[in-house]
């Protein structure tokens, strides 16, 4: 299968998909940090039609919940808000029959339309939550793992549930999220956020390749 991922630069789900044999090319800004077929630049100058399916992860900056006491009365964020959400609009509208697009809840689910999906990344062997909503068009919603990461298809046992954290033997009582155990820089924390989890990337490929 011929797969598109877009705005990714850590490779983490074009490798996932490649590991599956598929044919993967990733997009970004910026060069990816594995190795692969990736174009570093904006997909929107590029023709995605080839692919059966595409991936997309836009920026978030301006469309997460988080931004909405900060745009309030801010011109300049409201207009970034807009050209944020018309570049998702863009991706969800491509001309290829299986499409994904990845966001945080924000602006999209009251501005566009709900989710069809919203996943934890302890749903899939993780142990972080971080609530990430999905746009899902022609591929059917993701299945979750059992805790031994066995498909649910014969022995389904609902959404797993955060695991414990433990710190120096020490039971953490409230699940952790995954933005407060981050640490560096502004523009390091960001990168960190755009990072796809390696169970979601994961079941991705085994439930969509």
């Amino acid at each position: 299968m011929n797969i598109g991922v877009l705005c990714e630069f850590s490779g983490i789900v074009a490798k996932a998909f490649r590991d599956k044999g598929h044919y993967v090319v990733s997009c970004d800004l910026q060069p990816s940090e594995l190795p692969g077929n990736h174009i570093q630049g904006d997909c929107r100058d590029y023709d995605w039609s080839w692919c059966n399916m595409v991936l997309a992860f836009p920026p978030c900056d301006y469309l997460s919940k988080v931004q909405n006491g900060l745009i309030v009365n801010n011109k300049e964020r409201q207009y970034k808000r807009y050209l944020a959400f018309d570049f998702f609009l863009w991706c969800y509208y491509l001309s290829v029959k299986k499409v994904v697009v990845e966001n945080p809840v924000g602006y999209i689910n009251s501005h566009f339309r709900q989710p069809d999906q919203i996943i934890q990344p302890y749903y899939f062997g993780d142990p972080e939550q971080k609530g990430t909503c999905l746009w899902i068009r022609g591929l059917p919603y993701l299945v979750f793992y059992k805790e031994e990461n066995s498909l649910f298809d014969n022995d389904y046992v609902g959404k797993p549930k955060p695991k414990a954290y433990y710190k120096t033997g020490k039971q953490i009582g409230k699940p952790q999220y995954f933005v407060d155990s981050m640490s560096g820089t502004r523009e390091v924390k960001k990168r960190n956020r755009s990072r796809t989890f390696l169970g979601i990337a994961k079941v991705f490929a085994d439930n969509w390749g």
